[in-house]
């Protein structure tokens, strides 16, 4: 599988262990404002949309107010008040140091704002190892495939060239959307039963078994 001229990779629960800070940050916030908190699953189940997607789908009876006052408080405690470790997970910049010797284009295709992927490329100093990347709001929500269409379109990749990389059904689904090959990961979000409904080339329980398959 190393015939792929770019990767396109999420970001939460695919390159970064964060899953435990989104959840405890979204049940925070939740309770700060006063809506009904949700399940530790039905914050999963959202990680990957759009802040304003996933905020309609775990409150469905909250107003305008209420909801904007739950995405700023989230905000809140994933920067400044959560303190739940945010780690790459083992091998990532090893993987993508060695994919750009290989000559590949890499990407991110993430639910995060642009602040956020931003703010992230700053901490973990990944940012000059992606030649593109689209976030929140930049585009329609994952499972939409928009966010694969305009990275294709600025690379000049053509779909069957691209594999996405992801840790949840709604990565799946988009790159099943923009006719684009797609590998799933078992370590974060979703697990292989649920990952195998969008037919992946293959799903992988770590980067370094990923490696394998692209290198």
């Amino acid at each position: 599988m190393n015939h792929y001229k770019l990767v396109i990779f999420d970001w939460d629960g695919t390159v970064m262990d964060s899953v435990g800070r989104i959840v405890s940050s979204m049940r925070s916030a939740a309770k700060d404002v006063e809506l009904t908190i949700p399940t530790t699953d039905q914050v999963k189940n959202i990680i990957g949309l759009s802040l304003p997607e996933a905020t309609n789908i775990l409150f469905p009876d909250s107003d305008n107010v209420q909801a904007e006052s739950l995405r700023l408080r989230y905000k809140e405690h994933y920067i400044e008040i959560d303190d739940t470790p945010t780690p790459l997970f083992n091998y990532a910049e090893q993987l993508f140091s060695e994919l750009l010797t290989q000559d590949k284009l890499l990407a991110v295709a993430t639910g995060k704002g642009r602040d956020g992927l931003e703010r992230i490329f700053e901490a973990t100093k990944t940012k000059h190892y992606f030649h593109a990347s689209r976030c929140a709001k930049e585009c329609q929500s994952k499972p939409h495939p928009e966010m694969l269409e305009q990275i294709l379109n600025e690379l000049n990749i053509h779909p069957k060239e691209a594999v996405m990389i992801g840790d949840t059904v709604h990565d799946m689904a988009m790159a099943k959307n923009a006719n684009v090959d797609r590998i799933g990961v078992s370590y974060g979000v979703h697990d292989h039963q649920t990952l195998s409904q969008f037919q992946p080339k293959a799903i992988v329980n770590s980067l370094n078994e990923l490696a394998d398959l692209l290198i």
